[in-house]
């Protein structure tokens, strides 16, 4: 049976109120603790922040400080709708570009049938993928590819005929043709190129295997040319700076390293298809590096800032190692650098630091500079081995900031450092709990039994209390 116990009836002390108050004195070191682990926790969320902050600053550095951003190219044409360009690293240059043919897939039609529904007459059909010698007197079996035989039944209607050799897989495409006039198959390679021709041979139920009667009707080879061919497979031909290149399809991707060039019409005069580095992309990624180089500074400012006005400090007010990285991104961007004869500080390119530490881009003098790549590339990305005034602030703010993200460096040392405090002041805290769960259990012991004894006194008190008013009585 559980015991009902009710502290201070006996005695008429408020045994609970008491206990509860000296319980709120006995916490008051607590309340140190959980303040102290609040701080602690605010100090490693805005240390997250700057982490974070100073890697976005670190990639673009990084980005800044190689190869790529300075490489990257864009094209123009002067006539679109007859070569475009696409690049990939390609080189800054000139093209000159002349097109003589454009690649196209062999296209062959049939004679006029009455309707998708005639039938053609039994037979084999055999296609086989390959490139035409000159005349179309010779043909040559395209490397890789396999012949199909197409079974053709008595009762195969046109439609069907076209359905079967779609079925093959051979290369070949069949589809009809409707008009006024009548119904005809076409027949067309898949791909462009000589090598994509393809010839088309018959073994006819009726023997005639070269007429137009009967599936020969379908027969395009060597001395049995029923078909008609509407369109030769033919490479691309064109001459680019003066070389004649050719290409199976209207893409040229390999002629010129990083360079794709689209054709898309013959042309009767040159055109003119131009590689010049991709100044907008560079900007951007410049204006991005001084747009995290603002942040991180601002973040730092507002985090150990204090309002007089308001008597508030910031999260890190009085931090060492948050105003230390603050002091050494301004002293870094106000530097000066060897790296570029032409443009000895940032501010010299348009990034100018503000009153408030902020890094702003000047679009006038940054344009200036971007038509001098060469001294830009120099100042961002330059890079000595033996002398690191001589390199460029990209390479240096990318080495600051390695440093600062290192496992042995000022962001994951004082972040470590604060987690490290957060785990003691968590224990000091189960310490403390256990210790004031026992203080209360203590405390409770011994008013339990004053309680029991004052209740026993005030029971004694009552009795001789008692007595002696009887014997009054009994004498008076």
């Amino acid at each position: 049976m559980a015991i009902v116990s009710s502290a201070g009836i006996g005695s008429g002390l408020d045994v609970n109120s008491i206990i509860t108050q000296l319980m709120a004195i006995e916490k008051e070191p607590l309340k140190v603790l959980t303040t102290k682990a609040s701080v602690l926790q605010s100090t490693v969320s805005e240390y997250g922040k700057i982490k974070s902050a100073v890697s976005t600053l670190r990639d673009l550095s990084t980005k800044l400080a190689g190869f790529t951003p300075w490489a990257q190219t864009v094209s123009t044409s002067s006539s679109p709708t007859a070569v475009t360009a696409a690049t990939n690293g390609a080189v800054a240059g000139t093209y000159s570009v002349e097109v003589q043919s454009l690649a196209s897939s062999q296209t062959l039609a049939s004679g006029l049938y009455a309707a998708t529904t005639t039938t053609l007459g039994a037979g084999t059909l055999h296609i086989e993928l390959g490139t035409w010698g000159a005349a179309q007197t010779a043909f040559t079996p395209k490397s890789g590819a396999t012949a199909v035989d197409v079974t053709v039944d008595a009762t195969d209607t046109l439609a069907n005929v076209r359905d079967k050799i779609n079925a093959t897989g051979s290369g070949v495409t069949a589809m009809i043709m409707t008009d006024a006039n009548g119904s005809r198959l076409l027949l067309r390679s898949n791909t462009t190129g000589a090598e994509n021709g393809f010839r088309t041979s018959v073994a006819d139920a009726d023997g005639g295997n070269s007429d137009a009667s009967g599936l020969s009707a379908l027969s395009f080879d060597i001395g049995s040319k029923v078909m008609t061919q509407s369109q030769a497979a033919t490479n691309a031909a064109a001459t680019l700076n003066g070389i004649a290149v050719s290409s199976t399809t209207n893409t040229l991707g390999s002629v010129v390293d990083g360079l794709t060039l689209n054709l898309g019409a013959v042309t009767t005069t040159p055109v003119t298809v131009s590689v010049v580095t991709d100044k907008d992309s560079l900007k951007a990624t410049m204006t991005a590096f001084a747009a995290a180089y603002t942040d991180l500074v601002k973040l730092i400012t507002a985090d150990t800032k204090y309002e007089p006005a308001t008597k508030k400090a910031g999260p890190l007010q009085g931090d060492s190692a948050a105003t230390g990285i603050q002091r050494q991104m301004r002293a870094l961007a106000g530097a000066m650098s060897g790296a570029s004869a032409t443009f000895g500080r940032l501010s010299d390119a348009g990034f100018e630091l503000q009153s408030d530490g902020s890094m702003t881009v000047n679009a006038t003098k940054l344009d200036n500079a971007l038509a001098n790549l060469p001294e830009l590339k120099k100042m961002f990305s330059a890079s000595n081995s033996t002398d690191p005034s001589a390199d460029g602030f990209a390479k240096r703010f990318k080495v600051l900031t390695n440093a600062m993200l290192a496992t042995t460096g000022t962001l994951v040392t004082r972040t470590d450092g604060l987690s490290a405090a957060l785990t003691r002041n968590q224990k000091d805290q189960d310490n403390f709990n256990n210790r004031l769960a026992a203080t209360e259990k203590r405390l409770r012991s011994q008013y339990t039994a004053l309680d029991a004894t004052m209740a026993k006194l005030n029971s004694v008190n009552s009795y001789v209390t008692q007595q002696i008013a009887q014997y009054n009585k009994s004498t008076g």
